[in-house]
């Protein structure tokens, strides 16, 4: 949740369970279908919670990867925290205010989601609710009590979400920001990356602190100011560190390799989550984290 002294912001997201191998066709909405679906949404919400009805929803009715929703600043709610702070309407009660395509299917630049991270099972739809602090502070614990349990989008929610984005669609549900973090989380230990993740929850929800992630056999990391810094090991010096007992020379190289390739992976990772990559050479460091700016 944000807030300033008497407005604070929910940042939500209806989730998209695509069918596996089944990319949605249209990558946002033009104003007419994202006008229903930002209808339909309000109704599901406040079937949930009642006191919604009294919020502000803003819907961008285009769909994005999980990781680029989690980035650092979280620059999706940001912006249709900006967008709904100078739509119209301000004093004439609760809005319901959606954005997508134009009425041509042009996509605008800060809701165009990246190519490269287009075909995952998962596309998130990020949606604000508005509101005085005390109510929607009161929203805000309601949700993350129920969303994960009870947040499945009504059937004819999901059937225009289907219909309208090209879509084959699984489950479509409600998530809050910190569900969505975890169920990412959840994900990335499945596939092998939980190592990596107080890296990018540090980068996230507490910024301004400092995180390594320094634990063999995996690579040497430093999260600081903003932006990660990578160890590079020459051959030598990872042999030192990480295999000293390795005799084997076909087997030293491989091991070398998967080092180096997960790296690569540890890297694309937390570009994908919009945090800075750097690089640092360790050759000339008796200790490889002073390669890092350890202090």
């Amino acid at each position: 949740m944000t807030a300033t002294a008497t407005t604070a912001d929910v940042k939500g997201f209806l989730a998209l369970e695509l069918s596996a191998g089944a990319p949605p066709a249209q990558a946002a909405l033009r104003p007419a279908e994202a006008a229903q679906l930002v209808e339909r949404i309000g109704r599901d919400l406040a079937t949930l919670v009642p006191a919604i009805r009294d919020l502000d929803l803003t819907l961008a009715a285009a769909h994005f990867d999980p990781a680029e929703a989690l980035r650092p600043g979280w620059p999706l709610h940001r912006r249709l925290q900006e967008l709904q702070q100078r739509a119209p309407g301000r004093d004439s009660g609760p809005r319901m205010i959606a954005f997508g395509a134009d009425e041509h299917g042009e996509v605008p630049l800060p809701f165009a989601a990246a190519h490269d991270l287009a075909g995952g099972p998962l596309r998130v739809l990020p949606f604000l609710l508005s509101g005085e602090n005390h109510t929607v502070s009161e929203i805000a614990e309601r949700l993350e009590a129920i969303l994960l349990e009870t947040g499945m989008a009504q059937a004819d929610t999901a059937l225009l979400a289907q219909q309208a984005f090209g879509a084959q669609i699984e489950h479509a549900r409600y998530l809050t920001l910190h569900d969505l973090a975890a169920m990412t989380s959840m994900q990335y230990g499945h596939g092998g990356l939980d190592p990596l993740w107080p890296i990018i929850e540090t980068a996230l929800l507490a910024p301004d602190r400092e995180e390594w992630l320094d634990a063999s056999p995996e690579p040497l990391l430093r999260y600081l100011d903003g932006e990660v810094r990578i160890a590079l090991f020459e051959p030598s010096a990872w042999r030192a560190r990480y295999a000293p007992q390795e005799a084997t020379e076909d087997r030293l190289e491989r091991a070398y390799n998967h080092f180096l390739a997960r790296q690569q992976q540890f890297a694309a990772v937390l570009e994908a989550h919009g945090i800075p990559v750097l690089f640092a050479h360790c050759a000339g460091y008796a200790d490889p984290r002073d390669a890092l700016g350890q202090t």
